[in-house]
């Protein structure tokens, strides 16, 4: 597991730079503000006011899941499935890779190397892995619809959670970062005083 994470820590480093993490930041966002902005009002417009799965990072219930695909009939069911996944199978990725560099970024520039705190940097990498395995989920349950399977549903539900703790624990994360990183700058400022 060492040897796999030395590997993966390796690539981050390689790449966390300051080009590539302003690109695919802008990238990443441009796509959330996609998301935020147009697909995910739309496909609720068709919800009649009940959160999508994706946007329940509690979980959600068996029931509720059913309840949510009957709301949104057949062009609802369609829009999440044609619309919506499609570019929330792009996101995972991108907040994958840019934020997991930019926690590499941050914590090379703010923690000595034998830190333990650089296996955070992976975090983010851990969060994109449970959307995935959530959208995968959301995809068969539409394509099955009206069948429904419980299990399904459940196993679904977990890795929604999973990747809502994977995503709070990599804004916990970052804030250590940034302070480390304006702490690190703040000491740099004094000692030239």
């Amino acid at each position: 597991m060492t040897k796999l994470f030395n590997k993966v820590q390796q690539l981050l480093e390689k790449y966390s730079t300051g080009r590539i993490l302003i690109i695919l930041f802008v990238i990443t966002q441009i796509v959330y503000l996609l998301m935020l902005l147009y697909t995910i009002p739309n496909l609720m417009s068709y919800a009649n006011g009940m959160k999508i799965l994706d946007l329940m990072p509690t979980g959600y219930s068996v029931d509720y899941a059913k309840s949510l695909f009957y709301e949104l009939g057949i062009v609802g069911r369609d829009y999440y499935l044609f619309r919506q996944i499609p570019v929330d199978m792009i996101y995972p990725f991108l907040f994958a890779v840019t934020y997991s560099l930019l926690l590499t970024y941050l914590f090379k520039s703010s923690f000595t190397p034998e830190s333990k705190i650089h296996y955070l940097s992976i975090l983010p990498l851990f969060g994109g892995f449970f959307d995935y395995l959530e959208n995968i989920g959301i995809i068969l349950m539409l394509s099955n619809y009206p069948k429904f399977l419980d299990l399904l549903a459940n196993v679904t539900n977990l890795f929604s959670i999973l990747k809502s703790i994977s995503t709070t624990l990599f804004f916990i994360s970052l804030v250590v970062g940034i302070v480390g990183f304006i702490s690190k700058k703040f000491k740099k400022t004094q000692s030239r005083i």
